[in-house]
């Protein structure tokens, strides 16, 4: 349930088929239009995510696993309850009445003690349901426009990458050359214990901030105190991770770009700073291709925990163009991504909104 919104529609491709039996084997569990499916379980406080059901003619529907189905006996407008039922107000209500610790559950009996606040005008009802609709909409829109740009860069990757696709005026195969051979290694902070860090006049680079970015941001740093002993990072160097859960997420890497002095690196990575000239922006987005994460994928250690050592990794073979090529991709993964992060605002912002106004409208 949770990866419907408050209203479906049971035409939607994405609604699942019951694939055995009849609509007579199901006659007392049919659903009709305005009923809401309620979640009575779930493994947090999604317990109670309500679906109002719409869209049913001369189809059958019936609820799956793990819900409870409730039936107005008044007039509602259509999309109102859905709505109302993931408000802020009306979920902090169920709270309360979950039951459980690891699973928590909602009965009929409670869900039955609950009180449900509406406009008893019918238009108003309908207008607050069709301005929620509208809102939905603009969100899926937008989300859909999101993910095809991500799409369109990991098309961009795996061709560029693989040189099937080329800018026009370059040609020429690009050199192979092994990390080791074009930059030198270094460690993070070292000696240190947690009481030396969160205070202080020099900042480090956190494992999350090299985990989660493909170029290091300002906004991911802590404070550490200045020590003349640790190694300082400086403009073009790249960040790697040694470790992780899974292979698929070892050696991440992070080019950082800025030039500030008393920036230090997090003792669970360590760095690499290039010998040779390299346009940052092509760096960072090479490593994270899928070619050369491929390549790091495959030297992963470990069975519960994954591992990479530095001497693997600078025996792997990345490719280099010219620099002029280089800048030439890297600004259009630059451009790419400043749309994808511009999008991924513009999403994030409507579903605030969308929240602040189920607060507002239904307290």
């Amino acid at each position: 349930m949770v990866k419907f919104g408050s209203i479906v529609d049971v035409n939607q491709p994405n609604v699942p088929y019951v694939t055995n039996g009849k609509p007579s084997d199901f006659t007392s569990q049919l659903l009709q239009n305005g009923d809401v499916i309620v979640a009575d379980t779930a493994e947090d406080e999604t317990t109670g995510k309500a679906i109002e059901v719409t869209g049913i003619t001369d189809n059958y529907a019936v609820s799956g696993l793990h819900t409870m189905v409730a039936r107005p006996n008044v007039e509602f407008a259509r999309k109102y309850l859905g709505y109302y039922l993931n408000s802020p107000s009306y979920h902090n209500a169920l709270l309360p009445l979950m039951q459980g610790i690891k699973v928590l559950s909602l009965s009929k009996a409670n869900i039955a003690k609950t009180v449900v606040r509406f406009p008893k005008d019918v238009k108003e009802q309908a207008n607050i349901g069709i301005f929620f609709k509208q809102l939905d909409n603009l969100i899926t829109q937008n989300e859909h426009k999101l993910n095809l740009l991500k799409q369109l860069k990991q098309a961009y990757l795996q061709k560029i990458f693989s040189q099937e696709l080329r800018f026009a005026g370059f040609s020429g195969t690009w050199e192979q050359r092994k990390l080791g051979k074009i930059g030198n290694t270094f460690n993070g902070l070292t000696g240190k214990t947690k009481e030396d860090f969160g205070h202080g006049d020099a900042k480090f680079v956190t494992y999350l901030n090299v985990f989660q970015n493909e170029l290091a941001t300002l906004k991911q740093l802590d404070s550490v105190e200045i020590d003349e002993r640790q190694n300082q990072v400086q403009k073009g160097d790249v960040f790697f991770t040694t470790s992780s859960e899974t292979p698929e997420e070892v050696g991440m890497s992070s080019v950082w770009t800025y030039d500030i002095k008393n920036i230090y690196l997090n003792s669970f990575t360590f760095g690499y700073r290039p010998t040779v000239e390299l346009d940052l922006e092509y760096l960072a987005t090479m490593l994270r291709s899928p070619s050369v994460r491929k390549k790091i994928t495959f030297l992963a250690q470990g069975i519960s925990r994954y591992n990479i050592s530095k001497s693997k990794m600078m025996k792997i073979e990345v490719p280099i163009p010219n620099i002029f090529e280089q800048e030439n991709i890297g600004s259009l993964f630059k451009q790419l991504d400043n749309l994808i992060t511009l999008n991924q605002q513009k999403v994030n912002l409507l579903k605030k909104q969308k929240q602040a106004y189920l607060q507002k409208m239904f307290n």
